[in-house]
């Protein structure tokens, strides 16, 4: 029997942390991304998941990989997303703010909506885990978008949750923040002027006080988390109170 995971945007920084860890850890790893993963033993599937119309597609080319009557447990990690663009709302470009919103927060929709559809008449461990943000609860200048998505990916979890916990064969739900972490959205943020993003020397400073946390380390706990099995169904967990 085989423990399935997919994780998107398992390319880079978080993702990529991810896939490895389930990799070493056994798992056949699917990563859907606009790039290759370059983990060994990952199968990459490369597309736009900003664009709601292949999500579909991107699963259905899974399932034909996977013989689900071999499977233990199937898990999808939605952890793609993006700041989009920095700024007050009105300066926001209309294309901008709804790739974003489609990226952080349609995308997840759609995704829990078929992953739970496809996969409803199995009997094997079924999750979903979102990788949330701290933004989704306090509201930073500059991230409108970004902290709204959030805000609704928090949702998402606790309503499917309320969904499926009286169900048979039901998709345990969860969501995680996973703090500050080194990767290119952090580099991104600390680039910012000021004049976009009052809050940027607050993530300098943490920087320089080497104060974030690595992708491997929250990639350690998320799947600690995980495999022990000790999160309710709709739990959000900031790894920051951990």
């Amino acid at each position: 029997m085989k423990n399935i995971i997919v994780i998107t945007g398992g390319s880079k920084g978080i993702g990529k942390a991810l896939a490895k860890k389930y990799a070493d850890n056994d798992y056949l790893v699917f990563s859907i991304a606009r790039n290759t993963c370059p983990i060994n033993d990952v199968h990459s599937i490369q597309g736009d998941l900003s664009n709601p119309e292949n999500i579909e597609a991107y699963f259905t080319s899974i399932l034909q990989i996977v013989n689900l009557k071999k499977v233990s447990s199937f898990t999808l990690i939605l952890n793609a997303g993006s700041l989009g663009t920095i700024g007050n709302i009105e300066k926001n470009p209309l294309n901008s703010i709804q790739k974003t919103v489609q990226l952080n927060l349609t995308g997840p929709l759609l995704f829990s909506s078929i992953f739970i559809e496809k996969l409803k008449e199995a009997t094997f461990e079924k999750k979903i885990i979102s990788i949330s943000s701290g933004a989704a609860i306090k509201p930073y200048a500059g991230w409108s978008v970004y902290c709204s998505t959030k805000a609704g990916v928090d949702m998402m979890t606790r309503t499917i949750a309320e969904e499926q916990k009286t169900l048979v064969n039901g998709v345990k739900v969860n969501a995680i923040y996973p703090g500050v972490v080194e990767t290119n959205m952090q580099e991104t943020i600390r680039n910012s002027p000021e004049k976009d993003f009052k809050n940027v020397q607050r993530f300098i400073d943490l920087k320089e006080k080497e104060e974030l946390y690595t992708p491997d380390f929250v990639a350690d706990k998320i799947y600690n988390l995980d495999c022990e099995n000790v999160l309710e169904t709709g739990a959000i967990v900031d790894l920051r109170n951990l």
